[in-house]
């Protein structure tokens, strides 16, 4: 009983860490729909981001997507299943197209130039099917870009690892902080309003 209490206790402590890291980087709430998954933030590019039909240098404005972790669909007990995965795949379009309603609704991100972010959920294998998903949407994926190098990495991903605890528990159930793997995926705005803008 005591333990189950202690874990209650830092998960709340983490979701309170999270709530006050994420109004320090700038990272909004752009929509009421309750089905929306994401929260966005704009920040200028870490670095060049080469894409099949563009690329930008580092510095340009773009739009960082982030998973709005209270809102992520929980993970059955016994592991992802088919429903789940529908159910996933049909509420992240959704929040997509409502990101590209935010873009073209806001004058001040009409000069933005690139949509993506960054992702320890999917690897470059593809074994998790992650990768095909993002490609089916029309982001290019990569390795990560390590502006803290390894060392930086290894603490992103134990944050990661933590917050996937706390929100979504069944998820670390099989992975390790170690096993992380921290990828990128970017779409330019030009093409991320063509497939889920207002046409």
């Amino acid at each position: 009983m005591q333990l189950k209490v202690n874990m209650n206790l830092l998960r709340r402590i983490i979701h309170r860490f999270d709530r006050w890291l994420s109004r320090q980087y700038r990272v909004e709430v752009f929509s009421d729909d309750p089905l929306c998954l994401m929260r966005i933030q704009v920040r200028e590019a870490p670095h060049e981001i080469a894409l099949p039909d563009s690329t930008f240098p580092r510095g340009v404005k773009v739009v960082l997507l982030h998973m709005w972790n209270e809102r992520a669909p929980l993970i059955p007990t016994a592991g992802p299943d088919l429903a789940w995965a529908l159910t996933t795949r049909c509420r992240m379009i959704h929040s997509l197209r409502l990101v590209a309603r935010h873009i073209q609704s806001t004058p001040a991100l009409q000069d933005v130039q690139a949509v993506g972010g960054v992702t320890a959920h999917v690897t470059l294998t593809g074994e998790d099917g992650g990768k095909a998903v993002l490609e089916h949407l029309g982001f290019t994926v990569f390795p990560y870009y390590r502006p803290f190098g390894a060392f930086g990495e290894f603490w992103e991903n134990f944050y990661t690892w933590w917050l996937m605890w706390t929100f979504n528990p069944a998820s670390v159930r099989h992975r390790t902080i170690w096993g992380l793997q921290r990828t990128e995926f970017w779409i330019s705005t030009q093409k991320f309003l063509e497939k889920f803008g207002k046409t």
